[in-house]
């Protein structure tokens, strides 16, 4: 009977294991601002600047910004968690600069597990079984 307790418990924790994932995804940052009220939510006090994308005259530097956001994913596709969480990071970027004075956030980056992906068009997300998470890095400027 032990035995029999410890195969089943063997079994159910190789199972949870194996179903584990952590797919790295990229995915379009239009679609991702057009889903979800994306861009109304995001509103037009903050302008946001991707990869190297050309944004004018910098008249004031407040330095360089991290966030890391995760979401639920259960019962959600990997396309629409990652455009979910993307947003909430978007979102938490652009409360940073108001918070710091800024009117803009530029170079914009994923860096999802520290591995740096700078696109003008894609950002990358991590989509598992359960959540989904977006990594940003970028800086925070007051434009002229």
């Amino acid at each position: 009977m032990y035995r029999l307790c410890i195969a089943v418990i063997t079994a159910l924790l190789l199972s949870t294991t194996t179903q584990a994932r952590d797919n790295i995804q990229t995915y379009s940052i239009e679609e991702a601002l057009n889903a979800n009220s994306g861009k109304s939510r995001l509103g037009d006090r903050v302008k946001f600047y991707f990869a190297d994308q050309t944004y004018g005259s910098a008249s004031r530097k407040f330095g360089e910004y991290r966030t890391n956001k995760k979401t639920n994913a259960l019962n959600k596709s990997d396309a629409e968690a990652c455009r979910w969480v993307f947003l909430s990071a978007l979102l938490a970027l652009r409360d940073r600069a108001i918070k710091e004075g800024a009117n803009a956030v530029v170079n914009i980056r994923s860096n999802y597990k520290n591995q740096i992906f700078a696109s003008r068009t894609e950002y990358q997300c991590g989509a598992g079984s359960i959540m989904a998470g977006v990594a940003l890095v970028a800086d925070l400027v007051e434009l002229k």
